[in-house]
């Protein structure tokens, strides 16, 4: 099944990095996945472009989906 590992290798490449918008400036603001923390992730990550606080979290699936949603301290 050569084809079947060729498509978890990508979906894992694709889940490398997540998005928010941020609740301030309103751009979208790319950030890495790093799988190894845990399914369900949380943390304070200041906004690159307006510098606000935003509260992180980060949830994966057992499908290999992931959702990241942010909202301002």
């Amino acid at each position: 099944m050569p084809g079947r590992k060729r498509r978890v290798r990508r979906e894992r490449e694709l889940q490398a990095e997540g998005q928010y918008v941020c609740g301030e400036c309103g751009e979208e603001i790319v950030v890495p996945l790093d799988p190894t923390g845990g399914a369900e992730q949380a943390y304070v990550e200041d906004c690159p472009v307006c510098c606000r606080p935003h509260r992180i979290e980060v949830e994966f699936d057992e499908d290999g989906s992931v959702r990241v949603r942010a909202e301002p301290e």
